[in-house]
């Protein structure tokens, strides 16, 4: 299956996305890593006001497949989260760039933000 991942998004290794909303972060897991783990059952996330660290783990999401951690892209305090696919988890596999989005964090180090592969070098990383 082709993906098709916006430009202005970041990638980490372990596929969760990152992008700058003004001074805010936006974080999310990829279309890529959606199609992967199959039917979302439940996502499990930290409250709002939470910090998380690059590189750590900050919730799981679960499938009909697997419970997989989720790992902070970069490191801020967590400002709100998308209360919509804590309660319909589906919204995450229906539109995982859009509205399946998981936080919007006040990053501590924007920085961090170009660590993270572009769009073009994830697409080749998991064609790979």
């Amino acid at each position: 299956m082709p993906f098709s991942f916006p430009s202005h998004f970041r990638f980490a290794d372990s596929h969760e996305y990152a992008y700058f909303e003004d001074d805010l972060v936006r974080i999310g897991i990829s279309e890529f890593a959606v199609d992967q783990l199959g039917d979302i059952v439940f996502v499990d996330l930290p409250a709002e006001g939470t910090a998380i660290v690059k590189g750590e783990s900050f919730g799981s999401v679960e499938s009909v497949k697997a419970v997989e951690d989720m790992y902070a892209p970069i490191s801020g305090e967590i400002l709100h989260l998308n209360n919509s696919v804590l309660a319909s988890p589906e919204e995450l596999q229906n539109d995982p760039h859009g509205e399946g989005w998981l936080l919007i964090i006040r990053p501590e180090n924007p920085d961090q933000f170009q660590e993270l592969m572009d769009s073009q070098t994830y697409s080749k990383k998991i064609a790979a």
